[in-house]
């Protein structure tokens, strides 16, 4: 569903642009917005969430999705934790729909759906990995690295039931918005991929913005 926001880019209190291959880490707090903006258009954020106050209570697809009875995820969708309490709220949504189903890549899922020669290139759960290695205060480890959304990834699910992994359907300019309800990590890989076309083979920068 495409719903656009009244929010204007000069009034946040907060920006920062995260180029391809690189991550994202913040605490937003309860109450504040934040927009994950396309910039050039079929880049994927591969994002995961964390109640800042106790990690352990973290975004959960398979709540997510039984409760709204969707497998995509667009505006007025809750994201729910692992214990079935709202985090976040999809406010506004100028792509339409994104992705919680195809996981994260990897450097052995590279090797399994495109070639071994693709094992060592830089993968989303690399910056991940990166990101908590840098950030040991948080008490993260890799065992927290679970359920992600890919926003403005573009995975059909076929009659048969399986995944696919299409052109991405965003477009420059487009952007998700999530406001807050309790103190949320916000951890995002902006996709290196260069196989799959979510990217369109061409991984490009995102950015980020808070609004009290």
């Amino acid at each position: 569903m495409i719903v656009e926001s009244e929010k204007q880019a000069a009034a946040a209190i907060f920006s920062e642009v995260v180029p391809a291959g690189d991550y994202f880490l913040k605490v937003v707090e309860a109450g504040q917005t934040f927009r994950i903006l396309d910039l050039e258009g079929n880049q994927a954020a591969d994002t995961l969430f964390y109640n800042a106050n106790d990690v352990s209570e973290r975004y959960s697809a398979m709540d997510t999705i039984r409760e709204q009875g969707n497998v995509y995820l667009t505006a007025g969708t809750k994201l729910l934790s692992n214990l079935g309490n709202e985090m976040l709220t999809i406010v506004a949504d100028t792509c339409g729909r994104h992705d919680t189903l195809g996981g994260a890549c990897a450097t052995e899922s590279n090797t399994v759906r495109y070639d071994l020669e693709k094992r060592c290139m830089h993968a989303c759960r690399d910056s991940w990995m990166l990101a908590i290695a840098e950030h040991e205060e948080l008490g993260l480890t890799k065992r927290d690295i679970t359920h992600n959304i890919n926003f403005f990834m573009n995975v059909p699910v076929t009659a048969a039931g399986g995944l696919t992994f299409a052109d991405g359907i965003s477009a420059p300019g487009k952007y998700v918005e999530m406001t807050a309800a309790m103190d949320v990590i916000v951890l995002i890989s902006n996709c290196p991929q260069l196989n799959n076309p979510c990217n369109g083979y061409n991984p490009t920068p995102v950015e980020v913005l808070i609004w009290n």
